[in-house]
C-alpha cells in the first residue's frame, strides 16, 4: 500500500518505510540535539516520533521551556514563528515552509494597523493563529484553550466596558462573546477547514449516534448553532463539550468506553483513540482535512533534521514585540 506524499516530491511513503524513516529521524534528533514538537492534526507517523504533541497552549509552553538546542516544529508555518519568538537564541526549523494557515492569511499587520486606527484605545486580543507581524501590533494573544480566561482578565483589569478587538477567528469570538456575555469588535476571519463544519453535519451524525457525546471545537462554523441548541434545550449541555484540542485529549483520558463525534480536523481522531482505545470517536465530517497539516511528511521531516534545512527566524524588531502578548497569554494561564 502506498501513501502520497503532500507536495509530490519524491517516491511514494511505504508502510513499511515508516518505521525505518521513524529510527532514522529519531537518531538526527539525538544527534543535532533537536527536540521534535507535533500538532494534534498531524500525521499519525508525525506524532508517534514526536518529543511532544498538543495544541497551540501546551505547543508554546514547550517551545519556551525547550532544553535542545534546535526545535523542529510539525506544524504550520505561524507555529514556527512563535517558537522563534520565545526562542531567538535556538534554531527553528519547519519540514516545510510552504504549510501555511487559511486563518492566519485573513489578516494582515496593515489591516489590523487601520482597524486600531479606528478604534483608538482598544486593547487587541489576537488568536496565536496569526503571522509575527500580526502579534506585533497586539496586545494579548489567546489560544481556544484560553480565549475566554484572556478576555476576562481584560475585563477585570481594565474594566467592564473596554473595547476590545478580537480576531482574526469569528467563530472564537462569537463563543467568546457567548460565554462572557460582552460584545466586542469581532474580525471576519475562518479557518476554512473548522468553517466547513456546518450545523447540517451535527444534525446529521446526532441522528446516527444519538447517545454520543459532542466535543467540539471553537472554531467550528457549527459552534455557535450548537450553543443555541443547548440554550433552547434540544440539545442536552451535559453531552456538549467547548473544548481545544488539548482539552479533548484531557477529555479522553478521563473517559473509557462509550462514543463522541468529534467536531474539529480529523487528525485529532488519532490522539484521541491512542488516548482511550476502548471509546468510539467519529468525525462529524470526515472531509475536514487540513492539506497544510498534511504537507509535513516523514522523508521531509527527516531532510530538515539532516539537513538543517527550512529555518525559520522572526527578525529581531518584530521579535520583540510579538513576545509581549505570548508573555501576556501565558501568564495568564501558566
Amino acid at each position: 500500500m502506498n501513501l502520497p506524499m503532500a507536495g509530490g516530491a519524491g517516491a511514494p511513503l511505504l508502510l513499511e518505510n515508516i518505521p525505518e524513516l521513524q529510527d532514522e529521524v529519531r537518531s538526527l534528533a539525538r544527534e543535532r540535539d533537536a527536540v521534535i514538537l507535533a500538532h494534534n492534526y498531524q500525521l499519525p507517523e508525525i506524532q508517534d516520533v514526536a518529543d511532544y504533541v498538543g495544541d497551540s497552549l501546551g505547543l508554546t509552553r514547550q517551545a519556551a521551556s525547550a532544553q535542545s538546542g534546535t526545535i523542529v516544529f510539525c506544524g504550520v508555518h505561524f507555529m514556527a514563528e512563535t517558537a522563534s519568538i520565545l526562542c531567538p537564541d535556538k534554531r527553528v526549523l519547519i519540514p516545510d515552509p510552504d504549510a501555511g494557515c487559511s486563518l492566519a492569511d485573513s489578516i494582515t499587520a496593515q489591516q489590523l494597523r487601520d482597524w486600531k486606527a479606528h478604534h483608538p484605545g482598544a486593547v487587541v486580543v489576537m488568536y496565536v493563529n496569526t503571522t509575527a507581524e500580526v502579534k506585533a501590533e497586539t496586545d494579548y494573544c489567546c489560544t481556544s484553550a484560553n480565549a475566554v480566561q484572556v478576555v476576562e482578565h481584560i475585563y477585570a483589569e481594565h474594566g467592564a466596558d473596554t473595547e476590545i478587538l478580537f480576531g482574526p477567528d469569528m467563530f472564537l469570538g462569537a463563543y467568546v462573546e457567548k460565554i462572557t456575555g460582552r460584545r466586542m469588535h469581532v474580525w471576519d476571519g475562518e479557518c476554512h477547514v473548522h468553517a466547513g463544519i456546518k450545523p447540517a453535519d451535527i444534525a446529521a451524525v446526532r441522528g446516527a449516534h444519538p447517545n454520543a457525546e459532542f466535543l467540539i471545537h471553537p472554531e467550528c462554523g457549527c459552534s455557535t448553532s450548537v450553543m443555541e441548541y443547548v440554550a433552547a434545550g434540544d440539545l442536552d449541555p451535559s453531552g456538549v463539550h467547548m473544548l481545544s484540542t488539548g482539552g479533548m485529549l484531557a477529555y479522553a483520558s478521563e473517559h473509557s468506553g462509550g462514543s463522541a463525534v468529534v467536531a474539529t480536523e480529523t487528525g485529532m481522531l488519532y490522539g484521541l483513540r491512542k488516548a482511550s482505545p476502548d471509546a468510539q470517536f467519529i468525525a462529524a465530517n470526515e472531509a475536514a482535512h487540513c492539506r497544510f497539516m498534511k504537507m509535513i511528511t516523514l522523508p521531509k521531516l527527516r531532510n530538515s533534521l539532516r539537513d538543517a534545512v527550512h529555518e525559520v527566524k522572526v527578525p529581531t524588531e518584530i521579535a520583540d514585540r510579538a513576545r509581549v502578548p505570548i508573555e501576556r497569554m501565558v501568564a495568564i494561564t501558566p
